[in-house]
């Protein structure tokens, strides 16, 4: 018997979209506003000449405050206090987006905490994966693997700001001078 080689199914673009699938109600909040420990992640994805993309969606995981990677089930039903560690947003029509989670912890002693994101945007052939790392501990971010394996101004892109009311922006450059360094995943 031959054995058959199978080749990979092209990528597409993103959409078309439909209302009653995505969004859907609170996808940006990983738990309710104003809860004890909330905080507010916000940003603007631009493309290569720096233009905001107003219809890009994002998606993020990531671990609880604790460090733990949350099992609960309800992503796509939220309560408002269960906190499933995923979370959906569009980005509205400026190019901005915002989600309501937590500081995640480090998933393992000493290493740095992170927020992973998945970007589907117009023009995409395959979604693009990366990680927002808090910008806290100087010391965690030194000894990260990943950033350690990029050059100082590609490791910067990774890196959120901190802001005065305790939340964080991280700024998603597609393409360009300061294009966000992505991730890859063979055999994916």
């Amino acid at each position: 018997m031959s054995e058959q080689k199978l080749t990979a199914t092209p990528g597409q673009t993103i959409g078309p979209f439909y209302g009653y699938a995505l969004p859907f109600e609170k996808d940006n909040q990983l738990l309710a506003p104003g809860l004890p420990g909330s905080i507010r992640l916000q940003g603007t994805v631009t493309d290569g000449a720096g233009d905001t993309i107003p219809d890009a969606l994002l998606e993020i995981w990531q671990a609880d405050a604790e460090g733990n990677v949350p099992q609960q089930t309800g992503s796509l039903v939220r309560d408002g206090y269960t906190f499933t560690g995923w979370g959906r947003t569009a980005v509205d029509n400026t190019g901005n987006y915002t989600f309501t989670t937590v500081n995640p912890g480090p998933t393992e002693a000493g290493s740095a905490p992170f927020i992973s994101f998945v970007i589907f945007a117009r023009g995409l052939l395959n979604k693009l994966h990366t990680r927002m790392y808090l910008p806290d501990d100087e010391e965690a971010l030194a000894r990260d693997a990943l950033l350690s394996s990029l050059p100082e101004d590609r490791r910067r892109t990774l890196i959120a700001t901190r802001e005065a009311d305790g939340g964080l922006r991280w700024d998603i450059s597609l393409q360009g001078e300061n294009e966000t360094a992505f991730l890859t995943y063979p055999g994916a």
